[in-house]
């Protein structure tokens, strides 16, 4: 993993504890997991980033299988999310929008981290 794509990672797991510290903010009584998933997940990413950094080989797969299956989860969440937004519980709102912007972030990240496996430099 090149120093670039290491940064973006680390970037990404900064903002995966932000935006879960702002949905534990929002609605502390029920978003404790906002806070864990947030937290955890974002740790993860800036660990895998550091390790990347560091030439540590394994640490892009395991970024790639975690941000694959958070994307995966966080799709799953948004669309119920805007589901119930949709079906008038206007109060699921900040949380689906909040999960958008992870799942946006993912999005982003994964073509970065699968752009990294491939060899730069093809030998002859």
């Amino acid at each position: 993993m090149n120093t670039k794509t290491a940064g973006y990672l680390i970037l990404y797991g900064g903002f995966l504890i932000v935006i879960g510290l702002a949905g534990y903010l929002t609605n502390p009584e029920k978003a404790k997991t906002a806070l864990m998933s947030g937290g955890t997940f974002g740790a993860l990413s800036i660990l895998w980033g550091v390790l990347g950094a560091r030439g540590v080989r394994w640490s892009l797969w395991a970024a790639i299988v975690t941000t694959s299956f958070l994307a995966l989860v966080f799709a799953w969440r948004a669309t119920v999310g805007w589901l119930a937004v949709m079906d008038g519980k206007s109060e699921k709102l900040v949380a689906a929008v909040l999960i958008t912007a992870m799942l946006a972030a993912s999005a982003l990240m994964l073509p970065c981290l699968l752009k990294a496996r491939k060899p730069t430099d093809t030998p002859s």
